[in-house]
């Protein structure tokens, strides 16, 4: 009885063993799955004769041409809030923060972020009180775009028949 408990015994502890008709079949091991869901996804990266750089884009064309948001108001207060080796305020020659018409470039030589970009724009929408209408979505790998939330016309309707 010995040996055959070693036969079918699991190859890891998180090793799940499938039992059909009275025998051990098949033996899952779950963690080799798990690592390869876990992937990283790779970053945007562009290769440059200065080396490795990362750029995103923020386009802000539907607030801005209605006068809700101001671009220059905003790139500014991301050149204050961008931080560069934990300091704000860091630029230097690291990151390049552009503005071409109702579109920010960030251009950066080191590591950074989408995801720190899309933080900094949803704390200046909070700070200027626009969260309530706008949201930020990623409209491709290297672009977040500002976009009014969609209010169903039945929603409104229902609310006036009240």
């Amino acid at each position: 009885m010995a040996p055959r408990d070693e036969k079918y015994k699991p190859a890891s502890k998180n090793a799940i063993q499938v039992r059909t008709d009275s025998h051990f079949e098949h033996t899952h091991d779950f963690t080799s799955q798990m690592t390869r869901l876990k992937q990283k996804k790779k970053t945007v990266v562009k290769r440059t004769k200065r080396g490795v750089s990362w750029k995103f884009t923020l386009d802000l064309t539907h607030p801005v041409e209605d006068g809700i948001l101001d671009s220059a108001n905003f790139e500014t207060f991301l050149k204050e809030r961008v931080k560069v080796n934990g300091k704000t305020g860091n630029l230097a020659n690291v990151i390049e923060i552009a503005r071409l018409k109702n579109k920010i470039n960030v251009t950066s030589q080191k590591q950074f972020s989408k995801r720190y970009l899309k933080y900094l724009t949803k704390k200046y929408l909070k700070k200027n009180n626009l969260r309530d209408w706008l949201r930020v979505v990623a409209s491709d790998k290297e672009t977040y775009e500002l976009r009014y939330f969609q209010i169903s016309q039945e929603e409104e309707e229902s609310d006036n028949d009240e």
